[in-house]
């Protein structure tokens, strides 16, 4: 038969395994809130709702590229630098564009053996490839990690706490992670569940951003937060990476309402504080319910928690 001659997928894309999302529906049941999708039950904030309906008032009019307001207002409550933000739609957006920017055809980029799924995904989808670090108990392993760098490596990605795990890498051992890397290996830190931690040996990576040439921490606002429905995340990186995002990314990529939203939510300092102590009380039922019934769990500090299930028929 004659080959069909089509468009063909850069190298890689056909490997990619699609992004399969939590189950939205049940029978029988009118709401459901998605755990595998580490939805929040209390949603967002009433002041971030009352600000989405007044930017439906403007619909017609283009949003502000830059995210001036937004990057000012996550500036003022973490105490940083505006210009050193990039916003983005998700934190997935953002993960892609690090991708996009630092990753070449050949190129290596190393996460754990249960990191969030779009790593992989973005890592293929830039011509590079991925390497799986092995954990130990569900964590991630910083010496399993530093002995998978070699003189491909360009990124370093590292979920903390992790999705789906749970667990986390203490910042200590995080220093030791980026002290252990090349100067021109990016470290990226995704920090999507920094807000409910309650650790004191934790810290989501905003120092040793400031501190350092080849370390970026991404941030989103789809879980403490409550608006995933909204697609809106942001990273905080050195000048010279935010300037080289900022020239790949949409010239729109947040739309207007997202914006509008996410800094009446991230004003609300008390909502985040009654999400979180929400969260800290009920993990901690829900982790000893599943074990009352037989089920190992691995202990988790973000919202969700995983549930080992045996493998024998007829149990569960």
């Amino acid at each position: 038969m004659p080959v069909v001659q089509r468009p063909q997928p850069r190298p890689g894309v056909l490997a990619i395994d699609p992004y399969v999302p939590g189950e939205s529906a049940a029978p029988g049941v009118a709401r459901v809130f998605k755990l595998s999708s580490n939805e929040t039950p209390l949603g967002p904030s009433p002041r971030a709702i009352a600000a989405y309906h007044t930017a439906a008032e403007r619909l017609a009019d283009y949003p502000d590229g830059a995210a001036t307001a937004l990057r000012g207002a996550i500036g003022r409550a973490f105490g940083l630098d505006p210009d050193r933000i990039v916003c983005g739609s998700g934190s997935d957006d953002l993960l892609h564009l690090i991708a996009a920017g630092y990753l070449r055809d050949g190129d290596e980029a190393i996460h754990t053996t249960h990191a969030f799924l779009i790593y992989p995904i973005a890592i293929l989808a830039a011509g590079a490839k991925p390497i799986v670090a092995p954990e130990k108990n569900h964590t991630a392993d910083v010496d399993a990690m530093l002995a998978a760098v070699s003189e491909g490596t360009k990124i370093v990605f590292l979920a903390n706490p992790n999705n789906p795990t749970g667990t986390y890498v203490p910042f200590d051992e995080v220093k030791r992670l980026h002290r252990g890397l090349p100067p021109d290996v990016l470290l990226v830190l995704d920090a999507a569940y920094a807000e409910y931690v309650r650790r004191n040996d934790y810290e989501a990576g905003i120092e040793l951003v400031a501190t350092s040439e080849n370390v970026v921490m991404c941030r989103t606002f789809s879980k403490i937060y409550g608006l995933a429905a909204l697609r809106l995340g942001w990273l905080y990186g050195p000048a010279h990476m935010v300037d080289v995002l900022n020239r790949i990314r949409g010239p729109f990529n947040v739309n207007s309402a997202a914006m509008a939203a996410g800094v009446a939510a991230i004003n609300d300092a008390a909502h985040v504080e009654t999400a979180r102590a929400h969260n800290e009380k009920w993990l901690a039922w829900l982790i000893d319910e599943i074990r009352q019934v037989g089920l190992e769990v691995t202990p988790s500090i973000a919202n969700f928690v995983l549930i080992h299930f045996p493998q024998s028929k007829g149990r569960i």
